[in-house]
């Protein structure tokens, strides 16, 4: 690349970066506004709270990145324009391909990362997602300890720690009410919550354990020792059921014939794994509307407002257009090819559009009459 494509280039990608960069800090805000459960309820820590959202930016990234491109090809070819930076390129010999050059390296080389992010970065994020969301709210311990306050993990169970000094519990108190008729307190001066082949128990030290017999009568038992096994109150409704946007793409396309899950959702996995293919080119399609907007046409300095508009009107509709296909996937697999075909269609057409208005940009000369009378006159 030359200096001018050098300079286009990196204009362009300084502003992808802008654009993807803030929208996602933005979207990930939004993100975790819905994931406070993980602190209120499950009461993990702020580290795991914004580790979940983290893993969510692969996924919102790539869903920006084409949008993104468009913008600030957009942004930078019009300012270059305006400018006149273009009209010396031209006339210093650049041809159309010349100038489109740089930002179709970039679009395809984010087309490239966008890929990456779909077969690969994008499932593992979400895979490690779940099962993160899944940890943190199975973790009963941790909701369950809330020192000077009685908690519940279940309408059966009922604790109470007074302090809780570096993991270490005092004045413990445990009411399992599993059996109706015959519910068991525990009373301990001290106590910790410890892991037992991974699966959560308190172990309480030097404390009593009263309970009714079959006469109403209250027997006490005391021990130095006793391990109180949480397993029976863990809730077992968070299973982690891998979605589409979770799969890799050969778990997508080569499915489990055995798995009735995996059977009824064939059609979903296909549209999911053609849309991981073909979302990349939409950065190609979305450069291409975006060149085609500001350097198709003959040079104005009034702007390109109309051009504009229309080339974003068309960025819309393609998106749109790109989404309603992989809907229509999900139900009817022979509308896959649509998905290829949509922004296959588009860089083809604004390729030939863009093209084929000529091979070489040149500046305006006078017409030759007007230089004969020059020349006359000069004489």
């Amino acid at each position: 690349m030359n200096r001018v494509q050098r300079y286009l280039f990196f204009e362009v990608l300084r502003m992808v970066m802008i654009i993807v960069g803030g929208l996602t800090l933005l979207a990930l805000l939004a993100q975790g506004l819905s994931r406070t459960d993980l602190i209120v309820e499950s009461r993990q820590s702020a580290l795991t709270y914004f580790y979940v959202v983290a893993l969510g930016a692969p996924q919102v990234i790539a869903l920006l990145t084409p949008l993104a491109l468009f913008v600030a090809t957009i942004w930078a070819l019009n300012r270059i324009h305006r400018d006149s930076e273009i009209v010396v390129a031209q006339a210093a010999g650049m041809t159309r391909w010349q100038i489109a050059s740089p930002i179709l390296r970039l679009a395809m080389l984010l087309a490239v990362a966008h890929l990456a992010v779909n077969l690969w970065v994008q499932p593992t994020a979400q895979r490690e997602l779940r099962t993160t969301i899944s940890d943190a709210r199975a973790d009963l311990a941790a909701a369950l300890i809330r020192p000077g306050q009685f908690t519940s993990a279940s309408d059966k169970l009922t604790f109470y720690a007074r302090e809780s000094d570096g993991g270490v519990l005092s004045n413990i108190l445990i009411s399992d009410a599993r059996e109706k008729n015959n519910p068991v307190d525990y009373l301990a001066q001290t106590g910790g919550v410890i892991d037992i082949d991974g699966h959560p128990a308190i172990v309480m030290k030097d404390g009593k354990i009263l309970q009714l017999d079959e006469n109403m009568a209250l027997q006490v038992l005391d021990f130095e020792q006793y391990t109180f096994d949480l397993t029976p109150f863990m809730k077992e409704d968070y299973d982690i059921v891998l979605k589409a946007s979770d799969r890799y793409l050969s778990e997508l396309f080569n499915i489990d014939r055995t798995s009735y899950l995996e059977v009824q959702n064939a059609e979903r996995y296909a549209a999911e794994g053609h849309a991981r293919l073909t979302t990349p080119l939409l950065n190609i399609a979305m450069a291409m509307l975006a060149i085609l907007a500001v350097v198709g046409g003959d040079f104005s300095r009034r702007g390109y407002g109309d051009r504009i508009a229309f080339a974003s009107a068309a960025a819309l509709g393609l998106v749109i257009i790109q989404l309603g296909t992989q809907a229509a996937s999900t139900d009817d697999r022979a509308l896959n090819p649509a998905q290829w075909a949509v922004p296959l269609l588009v860089i083809i057409g604004t390729l030939w559009i863009y093209l084929g208005s000529g091979r070489r940009l040149k500046p305006r000369q006078p017409p030759r009459f007007a230089l004969g009378l020059r020349s006359s006159g000069s004489e």
